[in-house]
């Protein structure tokens, strides 16, 4: 049975496995295989540990866990653009848990949070544009593309880049319709 909580600091290197293994599955194309195969796992366990020894009144980060441990897990930024509102960061499902309603659980959650938190009832995610199957649940879960721009190189190292990829925002007006 899954079990959904709040992340707390011990989490950090779950969640950076996980979202390393996501990037590699995912992101081939977009980002550079040197960067991909490289040490990928040490940036992202740096990253969640600053996320969640310092989360800030602002950031939700919910974990659900089955059997087999970490299956998912979601970071939302409570009210982080005036316009578009709560900036759903991260939203990764480990392999073997896609398609059996762990992302939907979550993406539920992060709606409640923000109908709950957040000033503005807005919800807003960036998604690659080569990820066709996020693009999907998506829509299917009632998000609006509105916005195509250029991919920023991660960490800021432009070589971490393979050509020019692109992302779309999706976006929903109202963010709490995801909790229903």
């Amino acid at each position: 049975m899954d079990q959904y909580r709040m992340a707390a600091p011990d989490d950090a290197r779950d969640v950076a496995s996980l979202h390393a293994d996501s990037w590699r599955r995912h992101y081939r194309g977009a980002y550079a295989d040197s960067y991909l195969d490289g040490d990928i796992l040490s940036d992202r366990v740096r990253v969640w540990s600053e996320r969640l020894d310092a989360p800030g009144d602002n950031a939700v980060t919910m974990l659900v866990e089955d059997g087999a441990g970490l299956a998912g897990f979601a970071h939302l930024i409570l009210d982080d653009d005036l316009r578009w509102g709560s900036l759903l960061d991260n939203l990764h499902v480990r392999r073997d848990r896609q398609r059996t309603g762990v992302g939907t659980g979550l993406l539920r959650r992060v709606g409640a949070a923000v109908a709950e938190r957040a000033q503005n009832p807005a919800m807003y995610l960036w998604v690659q544009e080569q990820n066709q199957g996020a693009q999907r649940f998506y829509a299917a879960m009632g998000g609006t593309c509105v916005e195509k721009a250029l991919i920023g190189p991660p960490g800021g190292v432009p070589g971490r880049l393979v050509g020019t990829p692109g992302k779309l925002r999706i976006a929903w007006p109202d963010g709490s319709v995801l909790a229903a």
